[in-house]
C-alpha cells in the first residue's frame, strides 16, 4: 500500500466524524478506529500474521463534514480480462532510462514478451522491468519516481 495514499487517508479520517474505517485493498485489510480510549489499528498483510500499528491518537469529535461517499461495492470492468505487470521488487518507478530520455512505453503502444517496460531502481541498482505478455498498454498505474512495492500492479495490458 502507498505511505502517501495512507497518509491521506489517515488524515481525512482524522478530519471526519468517523470512529471506525476498515479498507481492503491489494490483499490488505486496514482498520482505523478512533475515541477515547485508543484503539490500535491493524493491518493483515496478504500472507502472514497481522502487524500492530502504533496506537491511533485521540481525536476530538469533528463537527459534520458534507462529503461525498462512494459506493462501497466492487464494480466490474474491462480491467478483470486485462493482464496487469506486477513489480518484482520494492524500488523507485522510473518510465525512461535517464531524465531526459523517452519513455520506454506510452499508452496505446503495442509490446511484446522481453520488451522493456519500465525500471524499478533498487538500492542504486537500475532493473529493467520487461513485459510477460504480449498486447497493449492499456494504463500505465504509477507516476514517474513514484515508490512501488512488491507485486503493486505497475501497467495494465490488454492481451492479443
Amino acid at each position: 500500500m502507498d505511505l502517501n495514499y495512507l497518509r491521506r487517508l489517515l488524515r481525512i479520517f482524522e478530519e471526519s466524524s468517523a470512529t471506525e474505517l476498515t479498507i481492503e485493498e491489494e490483499g490488505i485489510t486496514l482498520s482505523m478506529a478512533k475515541g477515547g480510549s485508543q484503539p490500535l489499528g491493524m493491518m493483515q498483510p496478504m500472507y502472514g500474521v497481522p502487524q500492530q500499528m502504533a496506537p491511533m491518537p485521540a481525536v476530538a469529535p469533528a463537527a459534520p463534514v458534507a462529503a461525498a461517499t462512494a459506493p462501497a461495492a466492487p464494480v466490474a470492468s474491462a480491467d478483470d480480462a486485462n493482464h496487469k505487470v506486477l513489480s518484482p521488487i520494492v524500488g523507485t518507478f522510473y518510465r525512461a532510462p535517464s531524465p531526459d530520455a523517452d519513455a520506454f512505453v506510452q499508452v496505446g503502444q503495442h509490446v511484446n514478451v522481453g520488451d522493456t517496460l519500465c525500471i524499478v531502481e533498487a538500492m542504486k541498482l537500475m532493473n529493467e522491468i520487461e513485459s510477460d505478455a504480449a498486447g497493449t498498454i492499456v494504463k500505465i498505474l504509477v507516476e514517474n519516481g513514484q515508490p512501488v512495492e512488491y507485486n503493486q500492479p505497475v501497467f495494465v495490458i490488454k492481451p492479443d
